[in-house]
C-alpha cells in the first residue's frame, strides 16, 4: 500500500518518504496558504510546509480522472504549491487533481491546501 495512514491526521507516502496532511486545510490565496503552512503544528511536528510543484505531482496518477490520484479524501480541485511561476510574480503553480493539470495560477485566486513534510521522523 503506497498511502500509510499514520492516524495522526498524516498520511506517508511510502514511494517519496513525504508526509501529508491527511485533510486538506481548505481553500485560500496564496500567502495565507504560505502562512498556514509555517502556522501549522499537526501531530507534533514543527516543519511542515507548502509543497513544491514536483513534490505536489507525486499525488498525480494520470491513469485516474475525478480525482486524478489515489490520495485519500483528495477533492476535484486546484491545490497550490510553493514554487513561483518565474515571468510572473503574482502567479504560482498549481495542480488541478479532476485531471492532474498543472499550470500557473495568479496567488489572489483561492485554490485549496494540503501541507508536507519530509521524513517519519518526530523532530
Amino acid at each position: 500500500m503506497r498511502f500509510i495512514d499514520n492516524s495522526d491526521q498524516t498520511i506517508m507516502d511510502t514511494k517519496t518518504g513525504l508526509m501529508w496532511q491527511k485533510k486538506d486545510a481548505g481553500s485560500m490565496y496564496w500567502q495565507k496558504a504560505i502562512d498556514n503552512a509555517k502556522e501549522l503544528n499537526l501531530a507534533g511536528y514543527e516543519d511542515w510546509r507548502l509543497p513544491t510543484i514536483e513534490e505536489l505531482l507525486t499525488l498525480v496518477d494520470f491513469g485516474k480522472y475525478n480525482p486524478a490520484t489515489d490520495f485519500p479524501e483528495t477533492p476535484s480541485k486546484w491545490f497550490w504549491s510553493s514554487s513561483l511561476y518565474a515571468p510572473y510574480s503574482d502567479a504560482a503553480w498549481g495542480v488541478y487533481f479532476g485531471s492532474g493539470y498543472m499550470s500557473y495560477v495568479n496567488k489572489s485566486n483561492d485554490h485549496y491546501v494540503r501541507c508536507v513534510r519530509k521524513g517519519s521522523e518526530k523532530d
